[in-house]
């Protein structure tokens, strides 16, 4: 018998049981043999696993081992009893007279709805476009949005109230976003939220977007802004067209994206979305344990973003966010993943594995410049494939290449032989490993690795990592650097023979 591996994580709805569990390594290739109720149901090569089509209610006796290729056991990874969730009482929009037509404003029916769910409720949205300004969900419901019902921002600067919000690490005054949670109330606590559905929630930011920034009354609002909220689930559903970030957490812990698909950038069918900035996917924010796993998201900026705080102000609140797992997911522009730059209150145990990045511009960056302080430390990213042949953006003091660890992020002019005093705003990143990776990019860096004089990168590892570049590999004030079987090839100037 192999050896036993516990600590699986479980997401539950009424009808599936999704399983997650820790990545480790092993002697031999393995895969994952996913039994419910004694019998062989899935086998995968991924470390999750969503259970489909169970009955409500019901408990069910759910085990996973890693196996070896011809079957023989290699470890128990956990096995647990597990029960889905009650069939929960359901309210739709539509007995509350929304209409669904695309053009009728159905915030007051939409809202009316929600307030009226009972506790573990659920509130349907049903086939049809339903037109609405900022809800605001509250604790322990679920917003079910079925196939093709799409819940529509509307384009109306009125719809929106000014709330207070963190945007770019510092506290502010934004437009509200189309879907809240603990948002009008900085210190309601919210809890148990599932948004799921094979729907959709369409934030038309490519209109307000240019009406916010006009009038200049907050930020650009998002499409999903949920604040001090505690277990936090998000399934199969589509967010899109986003006026600034597109779903962001603050202050939140116990959260689960799963099959998640995000477009900031163009629709699904490659439509480009005119006038979208700041255009993120996923925001963490001064979060605790996040996962994110096989989703797809397509930005026009960071596809995920890993942040606590800005400079003083981050350090006072001193919510760092820690134990983050992203794995299986594809990313098909933007960005890549990006822990920092806003990184004041600690970012520590992100852990990147199984992606593929197609056409972004990094597989991923860590940013810590001066004055935020703060450190990221213990970040793992291994088992990636990354390429990006989109020249639209060339490497400058925003991007620095396929994998780039930069300490100087933002300066466009520095003097990395020059140091400044140490103190509380002198930021620090230790501990990286990038791991069995192949990256490829036409635009700029290889890789790039550059640390402060008075503050180097310590114990960067580069293991089995295979990088093309415009250019080749830059290293600069590291401390404790480890290379194995690591190989950089350089593009040919476009043109050249």
């Amino acid at each position: 018998m192999g050896k036993i591996i516990q600590g699986m994580k479980k997401r539950i709805t009424e009808t599936t049981i999704a399983l997650i569990w820790k990545k480790q390594q092993f002697d031999e290739q393995a895969v994952f043999q996913v039994y419910c109720d004694g019998q062989i149901v899935e086998t995968v090569k991924s470390t999750n696993c969503t259970l489909k089509r169970l009955q409500s209610g019901t408990t069910y006796h759910v085990k996973v081992e890693a196996v070896d290729l011809a079957g023989n056991l290699i470890a128990v990874i956990d096995e647990a009893d597990v029960k889905t969730e009650e069939i929960r009482e359901s309210v739709v929009i539509t007995d509350f007279g929304a209409v669904g037509d695309g053009k009728t404003l159905n915030t007051q029916a939409i809202q009316s709805a929600i307030d009226a769910c009972p506790k573990n409720g659920k509130v349907i949205v049903p086939e049809g476009k339903f037109l609405t300004g900022a809800l605001h969900l509250k604790s322990d419901m679920t917003l079910c949005i079925k196939q093709d019902g799409v819940i529509l921002g509307s384009s109306r600067l009125e719809d929106y109230p000014i709330y207070q919000y963190r945007f770019e690490g510092l506290e502010t005054n934004s437009y509200a976003s189309l879907i809240n949670a603990g948002i009008r109330d900085k210190e309601e606590v919210i809890e148990n939220i599932t948004i799921e559905g094979h729907g959709a929630i369409d934030a038309s930011g490519s209109k307000l977007r240019q009406l916010e920034r006009d009038e200049r009354a907050g930020q650009p609002g998002r499409a999903i802004c949920i604040r001090n909220a505690k277990n936090v689930y998000l399934k199969d559903i589509t967010i899109k067209q986003s006026p600034a970030w597109c779903v962001h957490f603050i202050y939140s812990q116990e959260i689960c994206c799963n099959h998640v698909m995000i477009y900031t950038r163009a629709d699904e069918n490659g439509n480009i979305y005119e006038g979208i900035a700041n255009g993120d996917g996923i925001d963490i924010d001064s979060c605790r344990h996040v996962d994110i796993i096989h989703s797809v998201i397509a930005t026009q900026d960071d596809c995920i973003a890993i942040k606590s705080g800005r400079n003083a102000e981050g350090r006072q609140i001193a919510k760092p966010t820690e134990h983050v797992h992203i794995s299986d997911c594809l990313f098909k522009t933007g960005f890549g993943i990006a822990v920092g730059s806003e990184m004041s209150a600690g970012i520590r145990d992100v852990t990147v594995h199984d992606c593929v990045f197609q056409n972004t511009y990094s597989i991923m960056s860590i940013k810590a410049p001066r004055p935020r302080g703060g450190v990221i430390e213990d970040v793992l990213c291994e088992d990636c494939i990354h390429f990006n042949y989109d020249t639209i953006y060339e490497d400058c003091e925003w991007f620095r290449g396929a994998i780039y660890v930069d300490q100087f992020y933002s300066y466009k002019d520095f003097n990395s032989d020059e140091k400044k005093p140490v103190g509380v705003a002198t930021p620090e990143i230790r501990n990286i490993t990038f791991r069995n990776l192949e990256v490829d990019t036409v635009t700029g860096n290889a890789i790039y690795l550059v640390g402060l004089p008075e503050m180097p990168l310590k114990n960067i590892t580069l293991d089995h990592v295979t990088a093309k570049g415009k250019n080749g590999i830059v290293i600069r004030n590291v401390e404790g650097l480890e290379q194995k079987n690591v190989s950089i090839i350089m593009h040919k100037p476009i043109g050249a023979k």
